[in-house]
C-alpha cells in the first residue's frame, strides 16, 4: 500500500481525497493517504476532458479507468 502524508489535501468528498499536483493533475487518496489513483485533465476541441488512472498496488502500475466530460464524474469511479 502506498500512503503518502506530506501533500496538503484540498477536498474530500465521497471518502476519497483529492490533491492538487498541478493545473491538469490531481491525487486520489483515501482519507487515510493510501494513494488510489490520479485524474488528469486534458484538453480536446469539445472542451476539457478527464483521464481516470487507478493505481494497482501489487503491479505497480496504473490502468485507465475511463475518460469523463467533468471532473467529478472521473472522481466517481474511485469511490469503490
Amino acid at each position: 500500500m502506498t500512503i503518502l502524508d506530506f501533500a496538503p489535501t484540498t477536498a474530500i468528498t465521497s471518502g476519497v481525497a483529492t490533491i492538487q499536483l498541478h493545473d491538469d493533475l490531481w491525487r486520489i487518496t483515501r482519507a487515510d493517504g493510501e494513494v488510489l489513483g490520479y485524474v488528469e485533465r486534458g484538453t480536446t476541441p469539445a472542451g476539457p476532458k478527464y483521464l481516470a488512472k487507478r493505481m494497482l498496488q501489487r503491479q505497480r502500475r496504473f490502468v485507465a479507468v475511463g475518460e469523463f466530460w467533468d471532473f467529478e464524474a472521473a472522481m466517481e469511479c474511485f469511490r469503490f
